[in-house]
């Protein structure tokens, strides 16, 4: 498993512990910044870790700004990626086992960096259900295709 993560200078703090941890865990992690006092836009972190997740350098992405909002709201502009932002146990774990969200998204402002590692242990050990949940994003991904046949 190998994970991207970004954050915006909102998330610095919290993305520099998670990495941590997802190492000490065996995690191979590929960290894209932003570093301490460097403002950076979210979009354009978002944009860079989905295209990773989504052309499968990564096989998962972890995003953190100030509400985690903006991030899931640009990730998702990149086909084939299913980012949620995710603020506890049960948003987080519903995130993969129903939407089988491939990057989690975090806010840096509402979650303490601790209450966020407890989410990326959720979140990664969470295999995702199969059943109606694989028609459901069969469904998300015709969306998908259509927006790009038809925008």
């Amino acid at each position: 498993m190998k994970i991207a993560l970004g954050s915006d200078h909102a998330g610095v703090a919290a993305r520099r512990q998670i990495i941590r941890m997802l190492q000490e865990s065996g995690v191979e992690c590929l960290d894209l910044g932003t570093g301490e006092g460097q403002p950076a836009d979210y979009p354009d972190k978002a944009a860079e870790v989905a295209r990773l997740v989504a052309d499968g350098t990564c096989t998962f992405g972890i995003l953190i700004c100030g509400t985690g909002i903006g991030m899931s709201i640009a990730a998702n502009k990149v086909c084939g990626i299913r980012a949620a932002a995710c603020h506890d146990a049960y948003t987080t774990e519903m995130a993969r086992r129903h939407n089988h969200a491939n990057i989690l998204c975090l806010g840096a402002r509402v979650i303490s960096a601790d209450d966020m590692e407890r989410l990326v242990r959720i979140w990664i050990d969470t295999q995702p259900e199969g059943g109606r949940h694989d028609r459901r994003v069969a469904k998300i991904h015709q969306i998908e295709q259509q927006n790009l046949l038809n925008p």
